[in-house]
């Protein structure tokens, strides 16, 4: 199949640092071509995903300047990307951001959308205004709160290669993501504080949440307890990951998947998470990780801790893997094309 994928402008594909969409759509593009598809990726000109790649912004912009601009950004971007996806030769154009939506109206071409948000009443409302194009909710917490007509889950899958395996001493736990109240970073310095493990955080501090980072993340930064070592590149990951004790995810907020949590099993480290949105579909508690309904029992497992690393990868293989994935989005491109998968 002849595949367009349409990412944001933002940043580049696969991203550098910050971007777990950005990533979704390198893997996913690199792994329907080497299946054979003819995959062209719409993002900016910094992206060196292995497949062609078209763009109207040649530099990435993250942080946004303001959301005014960053709109405008994307709507242009967008409907540049979806009318030159319209023209050309292909099967399905696949955008993974709701703005993209009322342009997918102009094209007889199928359309598919991965909710990379989580659930809000308004954009539920505006993806019920689009019953001809095809939605994929990344985990079934996400998909049973929506009503489209046209919606099936296909989980997230990474290549376990892309990730070092560690087999060492597992001295401090740590915490990947942006800082941010949903995302509980507070909640993981609890947890060290409770067990007395170190912790290192890795992650961006967006403009938005510089007040949470100064009142409730930086006093605690003492360089021997809590240390923070910055943005978290592939780099970065490779080396936290395979000597951590566990991946803390005490998330304040339905998420929709987590690929971090996948990220970490792929190099043997369990995940200590607390259970809301997708997390029961994520972790196997005894095998990938303990989930808990509180960061007490979180800190109490974190200081027990007796899981098999080689076993962690395993699960990532044959859960989430990049192949698995792959064949899920090639079986809904072909019934969004009306042929049979």
């Amino acid at each position: 199949m002849r595949i367009a994928l349409i990412a944001a402008p933002f940043i580049a594909v696969p991203p550098r640092a910050y971007g777990g969409t950005e990533l979704f759509v390198a893997h996913l593009a690199e792994g329907l071509r080497e299946r054979g598809h003819d995959v062209v990726v719409y993002a900016n000109g910094e992206s060196t995903v292995r497949c062609p790649v078209r763009w109207v912004y040649a530099e990435s912009q993250w942080p946004l300047r303001n959301a005014a601009d960053g709109t405008l950004r994307n709507l242009h971007h967008t409907g540049w990307a979806v009318r030159d996806a319209a023209g050309d030769d292909f099967d399905v154009i696949h955008v993974n951001d709701a703005n993209a939506l009322p342009f997918t109206g102009f094209t007889a071409k199928p359309s598919v959308l991965t909710l990379h948000h989580p659930h809000e009443p308004e954009l539920s409302d505006f993806y019920q205004a689009y019953p001809d194009v095809t939605f994929v909710a990344i985990s079934e917490d996400q998909r049973r709160r929506e009503r489209m007509p046209r919606l099936r889950t296909i989980h997230h899958g990474l290549r376990t290669t892309d990730y070092r395996l560690g087999n060492g001493k597992r001295e401090y736990l740590c915490f990947l993501g942006r800082i941010t109240p949903e995302k509980g970073t507070h909640n993981a310095i609890e947890i060290a504080r409770r067990t007395g493990i170190p912790l290192k955080i890795a992650g961006e501090v967006q403009p938005m949440f510089k007040a949470y980072w100064e009142r409730e993340i930086r006093p605690h930064v003492d360089g021997r307890l809590i240390e923070y070592v910055g943005e978290a590149t592939p780099d970065v990951k490779n080396e936290l990951f395979p000597h951590a004790r566990a991946l803390l995810f005490p998330i304040q907020w339905d998420e929709p998947f987590g690929l971090v949590m996948i990220e970490a099993m792929a190099c043997g480290t369990p995940v200590l998470a607390l259970r809301r949105g997708s997390v029961p579909e994520v972790v196997v508690d005894g095998v990938s990780g303990w989930t808990s309904d509180s960061v007490e029992e979180l800190a109490m497992r974190a200081s027990n801790l007796d899981l098999e690393p080689e076993r962690c990868r395993q699960y990532v293989a044959q859960r989430f893997s990049l192949e698995r994935m792959v064949k899920d989005y090639e079986a809904l491109y072909a019934s969004a094309a009306g042929a049979q998968p």
